[in-house]
């Protein structure tokens, strides 16, 4: 027996024989079942719950829905006044038009036109050429005119090869501005969009936070959008717990909402980042059967199921000392092994057996 032990033992029968002459409390070891769990509180969401923000500043020119509206994705929420975006958008679409493959089909036309032209002109000016080499390879015609024949080939050629290098420019020129101001006009109607706050489910309005004039920002909650009649529970859980915390663990849910009545759920999801402000971490789950009704920010308490064990021998905590010893009814102090441990029972592993009487002083 080691020094710490008779120092125990000593001060427990000192206490004992001082107060033998008091009352003191007993307890006897029990079978029961017993659990450890970890407390969470936190609250209801809907599936794909979230609030909806504009990516720009200004005053809300119209709201297009109402708290409690069906909505699918893309559906518009909020506009947001833009009047210098519309105004971009139509010069964009003016400059597309103008600039359209289509509507510079003549000028095309025109310069197609003129390079047919000068071939035509050119294969004229050739056969000129070969004609007056064979005639003066027979002696006829003057050098004079074989030069000027030579001339206007030459001419010819240069006119033909100027005309298709124009026509091959401007078809160039007319592609490159047709995607130029196709381009500005995805980026003005981009920026013009950004003014319209869409949903981004198939759901729920489930709360409109801004009126029509309100000043907005992209720091501003406008919505609470989600889906309706899917739900999960969010809960916060301690720094020092949440390493006990697994996937799949049920959980015992209460919420005001249902007072006395206690709903399963089950451990989905441990997000792995911890919250600096309140140091804790958000844990998902769903419950195994829903209440009747729910609603988006319901609170709730939530304990999670760590460990269980059925028909196990149990003392209550306040009877065993320094998580070691139990006094029992005939003084002696026995050193026990605990396991399980609630907020007013421990599950004993060894050192007594069912039906030990154990006493403490009040």
């Amino acid at each position: 027996m080691n020094l710490l032990r008779k120092i125990f033992l000593l001060g427990c029968c000192l206490g004992f024989f001082v107060s033998c002459g008091e009352n003191y409390e007993k307890a006897t070891v029990k079978r029961g079942n017993i659990s450890e769990s970890v407390y969470a509180s936190g609250i209801v969401k809907s599936l794909g719950q979230y609030q909806a923000y504009a990516t720009v500043s200004g005053l809300v020119d119209e709201v297009y829905v109402q708290e409690g509206d069906t909505v699918k994705i893309g559906d518009p929420i909020i506009s947001i006044y833009n009047e210098s975006g519309r105004l971009n958008r139509e010069s964009a679409e003016l400059a597309r038009a103008y600039a359209d493959r289509q509507a510079n089909q003549s000028r095309l036309r025109d310069l197609e036109i003129a390079v047919e032209l000068a071939k035509s002109q050119l294969e004229n000016d050739s056969l000129m050429l070969e004609r007056q080499k064979r005639l003066r390879s027979q002696g006829v015609g003057t050098e004079t005119e074989m030069e000027r024949r030579e001339l206007n080939f030459r001419n010819s050629a240069t006119q033909y090869q100027s005309s298709k290098i124009r026509y091959q420019e401007l078809k160039r020129e007319i592609d490159f501005q047709d995607r130029q101001a196709y381009q500005n006009l995805k980026i003005s109607r981009a920026m013009e969009d950004d003014f319209l706050v869409t949903s981004r489910v198939d759901g729920v309005v489930f709360s409109m936070l801004r009126e029509k004039g309100e000043l907005v920002s992209p720091q501003t909650p406008l919505a609470v959008l989600g889906q309706a009649g899917k739900y999960f529970l969010e809960l916060q859980v301690d720094e020092y717990d949440i390493v006990k915390v697994r996937t799949g663990q049920k959980i015992f849910v209460s919420m005001d909402s249902y007072r006395g009545q206690t709903f399963e759920a089950i451990v989905t999801k441990i997000n792995p980042i911890l919250n600096q402000a309140s140091k804790s971490f958000t844990v998902e789950a769903v419950f195994t059967r829903e209440p009747e009704q729910l609603f988006p920010f319901l609170t709730l308490e939530a304990n999670i199921l760590i460990k269980e064990s059925k028909e196990a021998l149990l003392v209550p905590r306040s009877f065993v000392h320094q998580d070691n010893y139990v006094v029992t009814e005939q003084m002696d102090t026995l050193e026990v092994k605990l396991g399980i441990r609630d907020f007013q029972m421990a599950e004993l592993i060894e050192g007594v057996g069912e039906g030990t009487k154990l006493i403490r002083r009040p």
